[in-house]
C-alpha cells in the first residue's frame, strides 16, 4: 500500500526541520522578526519621516500633536518590545504579541489611512501564525515576565498621561502640561484621588474610570508575573532541601530527562550508587520522594553546584539538545572540581562540535544503531570492541592517552 501523500509530506518536512536545526530557532525567531518588521512597518505607516518632530513634541507637551497618533505609538514599540520576549519562547511574550497584534488589525479595520488593508492583512497574517504556534511558547521566565511588566506599566502611564493632557479643558481646572497631566494620572491610577482636579465631562469621566480599572489590572497582573515566579523558585529549594537528605558527594549527577537519562540513572542505582537527578522542571508524573533531585537551568553553576557537580564522581549531560550538553560541559568545567563529564549527542551532526568543548567522555548509543544495522545486514563481524568504541567516543588527553570510559552502566 503506498503511503499517503499528506503523510510522506509531513515526513519530509519533519526531517527537514531536523536536519536545519529548527527546533534551535523555529519558530519563535521568525514570529519574533515578523512581529518586529510589524511594529516598525506601523510606526512608519503612521508617523512616517517626522518621527522624530513627533517624539519632540511628545517630550515637550505641544499641543498640535493628534491624538489618533498616540495608539499606533504604543502599538507599535510594544510590538517591538514583545518580540524580545518572544525570543524566550515566553508564554507571556507570546500572549501579549497575540493582544497586540489584534488591536493592530482592529484599528487597521477601523482606520481611513492608504496603507490600512495592507497592515490588516499582515496583523491577520500574525494572529494565525502566532496561534498556530502556540504550543511552542511554554516557558515562563523571570525575564520574560519582568519585561512585560515593564512594558504594562509605561504603556498605562503613557496612555493615561497623555490622554488626560488631550482632553485638558473637559477637568476643572483644566490641565494645560504635562506634568500636571502626569501628577493626575498616576493619582488616579494609585487610587489616591485627591480631589484637587476633577473631571467635568462624561468623556472625561469614563477616561477616568478606565484608568482607574486598567490601573489596577495591570500593575496586580505585573506584579504577579514578576513575584510568581520567585515564589515558585523559593518553594522549590525549600522542598528540594527538606526532602533531599542524600550527601551529595563522590556520587554521580544525571542531568535530562531523555530514556538514556532515566535507563542510565536507573542502571546507577539499581548497583547502589548515590545518583543526583538534575531536571529544568518537575516531570509529570511526580518523581517518587526517595529520587533525589534538583530542579533548575542545568547549565546555571549555581543549580549544578547545588547537585553537587563541583564534589560529584562524573556529571552526566543527557539532554536532547546536544548543544545544551555541550553548555553543560564548559559550566562543569567552571567549578573547577573533579567531576568527570560525559556528554551525549544525539544526532551524528553534532558530534564534532560537541567534542571541541572536551568532555571526558562522548556518548553516542544512537549513532551506532545505523553502524550495526548495517553491519549485520551485510554479514560483518561485530565485536565488543568495536561497540565499545564507537558508543563511548574519548576524548584524548595533551598526553595521547585515553582516559578509560565512565560508562553510564
Amino acid at each position: 500500500m503506498l503511503p499517503n501523500p499528506s503523510q510522506l509530506l509531513r515526513n519530509r518536512i519533519q526531517q527537514l526541520h531536523q536536519r536545519i536545526g529548527g527546533r534551535h530557532w523555529f519558530p519563535h525567531v521568525p514570529l519574533a522578526i515578523l512581529l518586529g518588521l510589524g511594529g516598525f512597518w506601523l510606526l512608519q505607516a503612521d508617523l512616517g519621516r517626522h518621527w522624530r518632530h513627533i517624539v519632540d513634541q511628545l517630550l515637550s507637551g505641544g499641543q498640535n500633536l493628534h491624538p489618533a497618533l498616540l495608539p499606533p505609538i504604543l502599538i507599535g514599540l510594544g510590538m517591538l518590545i514583545m518580540a524580545v520576549g518572544l525570543l524566550f519562547r515566553s508564554r507571556l511574550a507570546w500572549l501579549m504579541a497575540l493582544l497586540l497584534a489584534a488591536t493592530a488589525a482592529v484599528s487597521m479595520y477601523f482606520g481611513q489611512q492608504g496603507h490600512s488593508h495592507l497592515l490588516l492583512a499582515y496583523f491577520i497574517l500574525m494572529l494565525a501564525l502566532l496561534a498556530f504556534a502556540w504550543r511552542q511558547f511554554d516557558r515562563a521566565s523571570i525575564t520574560a515576565s519582568t519585561l512585560f511588566a515593564l512594558t504594562s506599566v509605561v504603556m498605562l502611564v503613557v496612555y493615561a498621561t497623555f490622554g488626560t493632557f488631550y482632553l485638558g479643558s473637559d477637568f476643572k481646572p483644566q490641565v494645560t502640561d504635562l506634568v500636571t497631566a502626569l501628577y493626575y494620572a498616576m493619582v488616579t491610577m494609585s487610587t489616591v484621588g485627591y480631589g484637587d482636579i476633577t473631571p467635568q465631562t462624561a468623556e472625561a469621566k469614563l477616561f477616568a474610570v478606565s484608568i482607574i480599572v486598567l490601573g489596577v489590572a495591570v500593575f496586580a497582573t505585573s506584579l504577579t508575573a514578576v513575584i510568581a515566579p520567585l515564589v515558585t523558585r523559593s518553594l522549590q529549594r525549600i522542598v528540594n532541601r527538606k526532602d533531599n537528605r542524600m550527601q551529595r558527594e563522590n556520587h554521580f549527577v544525571v542531568i535530562g530527562n531523555t530514556p538514556l537519562a532515566l535507563n542510565t540513572w536507573r542502571e546507577l542505582a539499581r548497583r547502589g550508587h548515590p545518583v543526583t537527578r538534575l531536571l529544568r522542571q518537575e516531570p509529570e508524573p511526580a518523581l517518587p520522594d526517595n529520587v533525589d533531585k534538583v530542579i533548575g537551568d542545568p547549565s546555571d553553576g549555581d543549580v549544578l553546584r547545588k547537585a553537587g557537580a563541583d564534589k560529584a564522581q562524573a556529571v552526566l549531560a543527557m539532554l536532547d539538545d546536544d548543544s545544551e550538553n555541550a553548555f553543560v560541559v564548559l559550566a562543569v568545567r567552571e567549578l573547577a572540581g573533579t567531576a568527570r563529564t560525559v556528554a551525549a549527542v544525539n544526532d551524528a551532526q553534532h558530534l564534532g562540535r560537541v567534542q571541541l568543548v572536551q568532555p571526558d567522555v562522548v556518548i553516542a548509543p544512537q549513532i551506532l544503531g545505523g553502524e550495526l544495522a548495517a553491519m549485520l545486514l551485510t554479514g560483518e563481524e561485530v565485536t565488543a570492541d568495536f561497540v565499545m568504541r564507537r558508543v563511548f567516543q574519548q576524548h584524548h588527553d595533551a598526553g595521547g592517552a585515553n582516559r578509560p570510559p565512565q560508562s553510564a552502566a
